[in-house]
């Protein structure tokens, strides 16, 4: 009877000794285990959202599951941004967050900063282009400045993303290069480049200050003309653009960087998964070629390196916005 009972105890002692074995496989399951939400602050056909699709169709095929891209747009990027930094921090709901997050705060229109999310990885950054109308009159970036400059305050429209957007930074960056003040040009604010070209090409704008790649379509379509690139040099893929400085002499660059990314605090697991997944994704040739044909710039940062290229431009997008008169913070 007492070697029963031994033997039980011994038996129920490897039981418990065993259960802390399996526990944390229980608590970190596999990740993904379901479809993953990808959301897209900008609107539908823009490059952000190209850029989303692209890398969420890719993300599927290496682990597994579908990645399904949901725009959330509004607010001038703020709604999108906003819902990606307050999803769970499960990685169910992740998405793609722009320039624009390091310049809503310092506008005053939301309290989240690129503090907030979890970065996992760049993928892209694009420099502005200026478009104008098929039918405009203006030539050369050199004859539609000639005219905003001869012109009253108010009277150009331009457009390419929401209020205080890299785009409208890029308009007030070339606007302060020529000694104009960065109202000159009339703001109106949009949901991404793809409503902004629409615009554009009905007539409702003058021009637009939004990546050549953004402006593709119309440009193809002819039905909008690029003028000029704020690039150190010209783009491969629209080689027969000018840069502001060869045309004009102005040494104006911008750029918009595009991002994967979480809330904050995303699971380990979910890093351990989705950083080398976003590796693969950008060296694949389904990418590469996907972003050359469309002439869209090819960038990439982990993690750690997208995270310090957003706390960069925080800083320096918020001196310059400052300069501008945007900022009010």
């Amino acid at each position: 009877m007492t070697t029963i009972d031994r033997r039980g105890l011994l038996g129920a002692g490897a039981a418990l000794l065993a259960a802390p074995l399996a526990s944390p496989a229980l608590a970190q399951p596999r990740w993904p285990a379901r479809p993953v939400q990808m959301l897209c602050p900008w609107a539908a056909g823009g490059g952000t959202d190209a850029v989303l699709r692209i890398a969420a169709t890719l993300l599927e095929r290496e682990l597994g599951q579908p990645f399904n891209v949901v725009n959330r747009t509004g607010g001038s990027g703020v709604v999108g941004h906003t819902a990606i930094a307050q999803a769970s921090p499960d990685g169910y709901t992740l998405g793609i967050i722009t320039s624009e997050i390091c310049m809503l705060h310092w506008q005053g229109l939301t309290e989240v900063t690129y503090k907030n999310f979890t970065p996992l990885g760049q993928l892209n950054n694009d420099p502005p282009g200026i478009q104008v109308n098929a039918s405009s009159a203006y030539q050369n970036v050199q004859q539609l400045a000639d005219a905003i400059k001869a012109s009253p305050a108010g009277k150009f429209k331009a457009s390419g993303t929401g209020q205080g957007g890299i785009w409208h930074l890029a308009l007030a960056s070339w606007l302060g290069a020529m000694g104009l003040k960065a109202d000159h040009v009339r703001w109106v604010p949009s949901n991404g480049a793809a409503p902004a070209m629409q615009d554009l090409a009905a007539g409702g704008l003058d021009f637009t200050t939004c990546s050549v790649p953004e402006a593709r379509a119309m440009l193809d379509a002819g039905r909008a003309r690029s003028l000029a690139v704020m690039a150190p040099e010209r783009l491969s893929a629209f080689a027969n653009i000018p840069t502001l400085k060869e045309t004009m002499g102005i040494d104006v660059t911008a750029g918009a960087m595009r991002i994967i990314a979480g809330p904050a605090n995303l699971p380990a697991a979910v890093k351990a998964a989705m950083e080398p997944a976003l590796k693969k994704v950008f060296d694949s040739k389904e990418y590469q070629d996907f972003m050359n044909a469309r002439g869209f710039g090819l960038v990439y940062a982990d993690g750690a390196g997208a995270g310090q290229a957003l706390a960069t431009a925080d800083a320096s997008l918020g001196d310059a916005m400052k300069a501008a008169g945007l900022a009010k913070t």
